[in-house]
């Protein structure tokens, strides 16, 4: 039996994105609305089963409604331009589920579904109306039920007509009349001025519609008499406004609604776009790079030889001619990872040896020996993985001269799978099968036989041999060879001794720390008791929601589908309104850095080393930013004083040593002031002149002596905000403020630091032209939509080009400074040790007496690390631990 699901796609989208926390993908793309849309989709998928399916949207802004009323929808807000980009998204997501979706010019996402309901509903159809737009009610009828949002996205309360009876005393098509004398001014409908629902309600009852009303004004008493009587035109207008036209030309579209389900492996890769990790798990989606790719290149075609067949001498021989290497680490983190085997490919001969044949046996020693010669080269794939668990081994890989995955990832920092199963399929060689198939996956996982096993490992060296040339032929065709070989490839090797060496954490600090943090957190929860008058589970969002917003009585400003919503955003609404509130929000901080990090890092700390070990990511922000993992030791939270005492347990590992830290004063701000050659901006930090200050000066035009903190506050907050591409609605976000004056602002910015104007119009017009932006060392980054139709997605990439080259330089010269420092380390013989990069800070451990050099050398190598229009800065500190070297 058929059964429609028809979405009100512009209703819902929104009610998620105001639902929803800010998320976005590592290219800086927005994606907490589709999120929220998606996991709504997957709910009405399992639930409702349906065998039809469409998902409207309003096709413009000017539909027929305006032709009698051309304030129609007029008070609403410009939509933000964080949703804004999220249609195109959500509707290029739709077609990866295979659900259908229509707008049409001149009609509302409404009389679509008004429509299709109404042929659905004469064919004694099953139908699901969702939307969160109350005025959908007035569809329902004995086969279309109406599902209405109330809490998020994914909590539906559902009407026929017998429960709108219940509910309101009214049929569906009463509903009509309820806007028409209410009003909606969500949609600038009058209405009858001062007439509520439940006003509205009671005149329904006694009249029966709006013309019923107005029929009988003789015996409506006192003031409501006279505003019935001369508001009546507006309220037959709010009627015909509000209903839903039922009879848009849709030529047939009932034939397209046909839901066949999705393709797993076309959903995995728009969810692997969206980083929608979570959903992948979810659904079991595959890997990319499961389907087979078209093999119109190099064929596969080599002979296996596993240890059986091999000597210590053949080995050796094939190894002084090996093509490509890879080893295989079973593990997310490295220092954690289980090497199983490796593979060595030289012309049609591949080697695959064991875990056993690398740590003993006949043929451990040339294999050792290949892998610790520096001057033995060595092409990868993830080599900078493999150099971590290798060393735990005790085995140092040397000689790396090729890292297919680095070369991937410059060649599309934007790509979300670099696997070589993916990379193989994308450059259409002969297809590999992916780990997925061959291990499993969660609890299935497992390490097959030695011979499936080898013939996988084979495959993966075969396949880095075939990558090797066309990725290095890409390399050079985009300028980026020098960016792989002299930057990124060297410093992989300076980030795996960083990991190595890892940080020493004194436990018993951390343990005080936590005691104390334990014991001022119970003191707020006696607090928080105290004022709420009542003990309850505080982490409880249900049961806080009814301390707050029913016993307590503070306004309730959004709900989840468990109830109230009592995020940090509401929270720090809610702040003013109570005492509680501060309590409250101190209190979860507290007992996230004792629960995150405090016991958090304590579990991180090994028993072999007393340190923690972490490893940088290279390959995974767009920006070209590192990311730290296992742990993350760039997250630790410092804004608050508890959280920076955290650093006090990260000491040196030698007695008498120093923690010494050094990190760049406002780089992306100097290279932006570079890029877009801004007089004032260049001018400011040649002075040494504090920017935000000075940025506070021009824009308010006062003199230094009258900006204040909060002019100050607001300038440091656009001036960051430009960088990141950020919008009157964002800025008003983050400063409080109207957006109407977060939009003056900008505005006024631009109007004093023209170069930047300038700046951010020339490189999108370039950005059109060449298709991509570069950093100053032509790190690239492609924008595919830069020229698309679709304002939205034009838009996002438009924002992309201007902030791609100020945050990419930026990443760029710290990894510059890294390569640099620990260069000069090595040729003058120091002990000192680089130890962490958290975003633009370097740490270090350092021996007493190379106390003086290493403070002059170190902002030396950092200011030195590129030249550019304005001086870079780097302020240097010391202790003896990382809390007293800040």
């Amino acid at each position: 039996m058929d059964k429609w699901v028809l979405i009100d796609g512009n209703s819902i989208i929104y009610r998620a994105f105001f639902a929803m926390p800010q998320l976005t993908n590592s290219s800086g793309l927005h994606t907490n609305a589709v999120y929220g849309f998606t996991t709504m989709l997957l709910k009405l998928l399992e639930e409702e089963k349906p065998t039809h399916m469409l998902v409207a949207f309003d096709a413009g802004k000017v539909t027929f409604r305006h032709e009698g009323y051309a304030e129609y929808k007029g008070g609403r807000e410009k939509t933000p331009p964080e949703l804004s980009e999220q249609f195109p998204v959500l509707k290029e997501l739709l077609r990866s589920f295979g659900i259908a979706q229509y707008e049409l010019s001149g009609f509302e996402a409404d009389d679509i579904i008004g429509t299709l309901s109404r042929i659905a509903d004469e064919s004694g159809i099953e139908t699901v109306v969702v939307s969160g737009d109350k005025d959908m009610l007035q569809l329902a009828s004995d086969h279309v039920t109406i599902a209405l949002t109330r809490k998020g996205v994914t909590d539906v309360e559902r009407y026929d007509p017998a429960q709108i009876q219940e509910r309101y005393g009214l049929t569906p098509l009463q509903i009509i009349d309820l806007k028409g004398l209410m009003g909606d001014t969500s949609d600038n409908i009058p209405g009858i001025p001062g007439v509520g629902e439940k006003t509205a309600l009671k005149l329904l009852h006694e009249f029966g519609s709006v013309e019923g009303v107005l029929a009988n004004t003789s015996e409506i008493k006192g003031k409501m008499k006279e505003k019935v009587e001369a508001h009546q035109e507006d309220a037959l207008m709010s009627k015909k406004l509000a209903t839903i036209y039922r009879e848009v030309p849709l030529e047939n579209k009932a034939d397209e609604l046909v839901y066949n389900g999705y393709d797993g492996a076309v959903l995995g890769d728009m969810f692997r776009k969206l980083e929608f990790k979570s959903l992948i798990e979810r659904l079991d989606l595959p890997e990319a790079g499961g389907a087979a790719a078209d093999a119109d290149l190099a064929e596969a075609n080599y002979a296996v030889m596993a240890a059986g067949d091999l000597t210590a001498d053949a080995l050796s021989a094939l190894l002084a001619n090996s093509e490509s290497f890879y080893l295989e680490a079973i593990g997310d983190n490295p220092h954690q990872a289980k090497v199983i085997g490796l593979a060595v490919a030289s012309g049609d001969r591949i080697a695959v040896l064991s875990y056993d044949d690398l740590m003993g046996g006949k043929l451990s020693t040339p294999i050792r020996s290949w892998l610790e010669d520096a001057k033995a080269p060595k092409k990868g794939y993830d080599l900078h993985k493999a150099e971590l668990a290798l060393s735990w081994l005790g085995i140092e890989l040397r000689g790396v001269t090729f890292d297919a995955l680095l070369a991937a990832y410059l060649l599309d920092p934007t790509e979300t799978s670099q696997t070589l199963a993916a990379l193989i399929q994308r450059h259409r060689l002969a297809a590999i099968q992916t780990d997925e198939t061959v291990y499993g996956k969660g609890a299935k996982f497992q390490v097959p036989g030695a011979e499936v096993l080898a013939a996988h490992l084979a495959a993966k060296a075969d396949a880095v041999r075939r990558l090797v040339p066309l990725l290095t032929e890409e390399l050079e065709k985009g300028h980026m060879s020098k960016l792989c070989y002299e930057l990124e490839q060297p410093l992989a090797v300076v980030l795996a001794g960083m990991e190595k060496q890892g940080i020493k954490v004194n436990a018993d600090v951390l343990q005080d720390l936590g005691a104390e943090l334990e014991k001022n957190v119970a003191q707020y929860m006696s607090d928080i008791y105290a004022h709420a008058g009542m003990e309850f589970n505080i982490n409880s969002p249900r049961q806080l929601g009814e301390v707050l917003f029913e016993k307590l009585g503070l306004p309730a400003w959004k709900k989840t589908k468990t109830g109230y919503s009592t995020d940090a955003e509401v929270l720090e609404k809610l702040e003013p309104y109570h005492e509680i509130v501060k309590l409250i929000l101190h209190y979860r901080q507290l007992a996230k850095l004792q629960s995150t990090y405090v016991e958090g890092l304590l579990k991180e700390i090994r028993r072999d080393t007393g340190k923690v070990h972490t490893f940088y990511r290279q390959t995974i922000a767009a920006t070209g930013r590192l990311s730290s993992q296992f742990p993350n030791l760039q997250n630790i939270p410092i804004r608050l004083e508890e959280g920076r005492r955290i650093r006090k347990a990260f000491v040196p590992s030698e007695p008498g040593w120093h923690i010494l830290a050094a990190d760049y004063s406002q780089i992306e701000l100097r290279v932006l002031a570079h890029i877009s050659g801004d007089e004032k901006m260049k001018q400011a930090f040649i002075d040494d002149t504090d920017i935000h200050t000075k940025t506070a000066m021009d824009v308010f035009g006062v003199t230094a002596d009258q900006v204040d903190a909060n002019m100050r506050r607001q300038a440091k907050a656009v001036n960051f905000g430009i960088v990141y591409g950020i919008s009157g609605f964002g800025l008003a976000n983050n400063l409080g403020i109207a957006r109407k004056d977060a939009e003056m602002f900008i505005a006024q910015y631009f109007e004093v630091f023209q170069g930047v104007r300038a700046y951010m119009d020339n490189i999108v017009a370039q950005a059109r032209n060449d298709g991509y932006v570069t950093t100053l060392l032509e790190r690239r980054r492609y924008l595919p939509d830069i020229k698309a139709s679709n304002f939205n997605l034009r838009s996002f990439a438009e924002r992309t080009a201007m902030n791609t080259p100020i945050q990419g330089t930026a990443a760029d010269i710290i990894k510059l400074a890294m390569v640099n420092m620990d260069k000069e380390l090595r040729e003058r013989g120091l002990r000192s040790r680089m130890l962490l990069q958290v975003h633009d800070e370097l740490v270090f451990e350092v021996p007493a007496e190379e106390l003086e050099l290493m403070k002059t050398l170190l902002p030396q190598v950092m200011e030195g690390a590129l030249k550019l229009d304005v001086p870079l800065k780097a302020d240097v500190s010391y202790g003896d631990n990382w809390y007293e070297a800040k």
